[in-house]
């Protein structure tokens, strides 16, 4: 159960999950150098509207698909509260994939794998761009790139995991619903 980890946040604490019990929890990986960034603005809104209601977010940097978030956390934390007045708290940056992932991201990916990318203008290149370096990309649960959404429900079960080619009008009206 997702209520079982703990993640680090920017400030270096450690933040118990099961402080979330109750809550509709939006778990996203971001990065401030890629082409879905602008997400954080939609994200950012999804807060602002729905904390009170019950939403907490963790967004958690990482910089493991194509350096794209090469940053510190503080710097980081800068980029976003100046380029999108982000006011939900960030965690500290971490790998999603591979040996030295985070033990909540390898919960996650066993609750929802991989589904395929929705219609989105970086759909075909991403889809290349993996088949040319695994043929079996796509039947793999890892995160494939930044702004890969998971949506937890207030009994924490992991309820969706939204690709970054998503709309974020579905991953509002999974919350929604949820709330």
């Amino acid at each position: 159960m997702i209520y079982d980890y703990t993640i680090t946040t920017g400030t270096g604490e450690t933040l118990d999950l099961s402080e979330y019990r109750g809550k509709v929890i939006l778990v996203v990986n971001t990065a401030t150098g890629c082409g879905f960034t602008p997400q954080y603005a939609p994200i950012e809104q999804l807060y602002r509207d729905y904390h009170d209601a019950g939403l907490e977010i963790l967004d958690i940097p990482c910089n493991q698909f194509g350096g794209q978030a090469p940053g510190t956390d503080e710097e980081i934390h800068e980029f976003c509260t100046m380029h999108f007045n982000t006011t939900f708290p960030q965690m500290r940056k971490a790998d999603v994939n591979g040996e030295g992932e985070l033990p909540l991201y390898t919960y996650l990916k066993s609750q929802k794998g991989f589904e395929g990318f929705d219609e989105h203008p970086y759909k075909e290149m991403l889809e290349k761009m993996f088949a040319e370096a695994d043929p079996d990309w796509d039947k793999k649960s890892d995160i494939k790139w930044n702004f890969t959404k998971f949506v937890v429900d207030r009994d924490g079960t992991v309820v969706a995991r939204f690709e970054p080619t998503a709309d974020m009008a579905e991953v509002e009206a999974c919350i929604k619903a949820l709330l």
